[in-house]
């Protein structure tokens, strides 16, 4: 029976599908496309299927295409994370999605599984930027430190690929990265064997030391706000610069903003680490916005509308501005 996998092409998405086709395998067409691809789901209500699995993408943002699918009779099963307003009632339909800051659906898949393959949820989650989830998890299995440190670069690494505005911004395709992980049950062999592994690190290292040399646009009391140059390299490394940011300075918000092909901006937000609350409410203030709680985005910010933004980030993570 024509089945479909639907899936954020980030590290916690292919994360998330590695393990439900490592415990359930079951041949499928593909689905996916850079992380700010979200609208994932009018993909699927377009092909011949009868039943589609959907990992790591809002529900509120492909509702349509949803109950275009469940009126056509498919069986949808969703993991999620992210906001997902009113969730649909309907047979067809299984959900499993939680919302908390501490939570991405690697780890869902993992409950789901029971631990099954609790090690992949642990590189999903360190790719989600949520180090001490991860560590909870990796502390289950007792995975040593040199084996956390591997397991949270390959995260790291993951998700970096995943950003750009396009598929011509990114390294690998996700689904081909996908293709190239799935053989590996266990992560430390794909890092050892596939030399993959190592052009995705040192991709990442290049475009962070070039990220890394770019003052703030704009230093408020509540965060900082970037805007990088204009270039491949910048669409790539703003997530993983983001999360960079969070973790050395935790107590801050920060944006991170890049030229987009419309003359605006496509913005990465982290709310701080110590609060990680108010990145999506922010960002859904403005069009093409959204994400989750500590970690969201705004897919095109109109130029004009850029010294708004500074004001609404300035609110949502001002004191009690984050909750």
């Amino acid at each position: 029976m024509p089945h479909v996998d639907v899936f954020n092409g980030d590290a916690d998405g292919i994360c998330a599908l590695h393990q439900l086709r490592l415990a359930e395998p079951r041949a499928a067409t593909l689905v996916t496309g850079p992380k700010r691809d979200i609208a994932l789901l009018r993909r699927a209500a377009q092909t011949v299927c009868t039943s589609v699995t959907v990992l790591d993408i809002s529900l509120d943002a492909n509702r349509d295409a949803l109950l275009a699918l469940l009126g056509r009779g498919v069986v949808v099963d969703y993991f999620d994370h992210h906001f997902a307003g009113q969730i649909p009632r309907h047979a067809g339909l299984r959900t499993h999605i939680d919302t908390r800051s501490d939570v991405c659906t690697s780890m869902l898949v993992d409950e789901y599984l029971g631990a099954a393959w609790r090690v992949w949820a642990v590189v999903g989650a360190f790719g989600d930027n949520l180090g001490h989830a991860a560590q909870r998890l990796a502390a289950t299995l007792s995975l040593s430190a040199e084996q956390c440190n591997a397991a949270r670069e390959l995260g790291e690494c993951l998700n970096y690929n995943a950003y750009g505005d396009d598929e011509a911004d990114l390294l690998v395709h996700p689904a081909s990265l996908y293709a190239r992980l799935h053989p590996h049950a266990d992560p430390f062999q794909f890092i050892a064997r596939d030399p993959l592994f190592g052009e995705l690190r040192d991709g990442r290292a290049r475009d962070l030391e070039l990220a890394h040399r770019v003052e703030p646009h704009a230093v408020l009391d509540c965060g900082d706000l970037f805007i990088l140059p204009d270039g491949a390299w910048s669409r790539r490394v703003r997530g993983a610069l983001g999360n960079q940011l969070v973790d050395a300075h935790p107590q801050r918000a920060h944006a991170v903003l890049t030229h987009d092909a419309a003359g605006g901006y496509v913005v990465s937000v982290r709310a701080p680490r110590a609060a990680p609350h108010g990145a999506d409410r922010l960002c859904r203030q403005f069009h093409s916005g959204g994400g989750r709680a500590a970690a969201a985005g705004i897919n095109h910010l109109p130029r004009a509308q850029l010294a708004t933004f500074e004001r609404a980030f300035a609110r949502a993570f001002g004191i009690g501005g984050g909750r």
